[in-house]
């Protein structure tokens, strides 16, 4: 089972008018679509966002969009906040999604979008069905690939970008108490449990410290 983890950014005339509201005013910080569900038939979708914005306009702006039959903000604290709605499918966008709806794919949550309204999204499957989908999208649509490989128990997770050695000691290194406060394991003992040298292990914990904190402040 493979995964790609790609970007794409939709042309204008293809955006969604949150998309266009992202892209055109500088409001929405960070959003992701954590879950959805489309009814048999494909005509009405159910959505849930989590947001960080300005509240005000951003609701200003998704009161004003056709497609949405009805829309529930729950505020988490003053900036941010999230979104539940139910709204009609456009034809916009059944035109790409059509490149992996027919495909034996799995889309895994979450899809997040930039301040340019572009979004990133991790699909999992078959290595030929993923290789189908990049030539099947649209060209109107700019696609990056950030990774593609073998899914595993890191993916998708703040883990992502961890080596399996690294993501090996830094389970190591919270089972022997390593990271403990205050400390009650040593560097040693994640060594013994490695396996290697503690030169060796201490190079891993700061790789595998590095990618996780990366991530997790692209994330958050």
């Amino acid at each position: 089972m493979k995964y790609l983890r790609l970007s794409l950014r939709q042309p204008d005339w293809m955006l969604h008018p949150m998309q266009q509201f992202i892209r055109e005013r500088d409001v929405v910080q960070y959003e992701e679509l954590l879950s959805w569900n489309i009814e048999t038939g494909g005509e009405t979708e159910y959505e849930l966002f989590y947001v960080e914005a300005k509240r005000e306009p951003y609701e200003e702006a998704i009161t004003s969009v056709g497609s949405i039959r009805w829309h529930r903000i729950t505020a988490i604290d003053d900036e941010s906040f999230y979104v539940y709605l139910c709204q009609k499918t456009r034809p916009e966008d059944e035109t790409w999604r059509e490149a992996y709806t027919s495909l034996n794919l799995v889309v895994l949550p979450p899809v997040v979008y930039d301040s340019d309204a572009s979004f990133e999204m991790t699909l999992v499957g078959a290595g030929d069905d993923l290789r189908t989908l990049l030539d099947a999208l649209p060209e109107d649509i700019e696609v990056t690939v950030h990774a593609i490989g073998e899914f595993d128990r890191r993916h998708e997770t703040i883990a992502t970008d961890c080596t399996e050695r690294q993501f090996e000691a830094l389970q190591s290194a919270v089972e022997t108490g390593y990271y403990d406060v205050p400390r009650s394991g040593s560097l040693a003992a994640v060594a013994d449990e490695l396996g290697c040298a503690e030169g060796t292990a201490s190079d891993l914990l700061r790789r595998g410290e590095s990618a996780v904190i990366s991530r997790l402040i692209q994330r958050y």
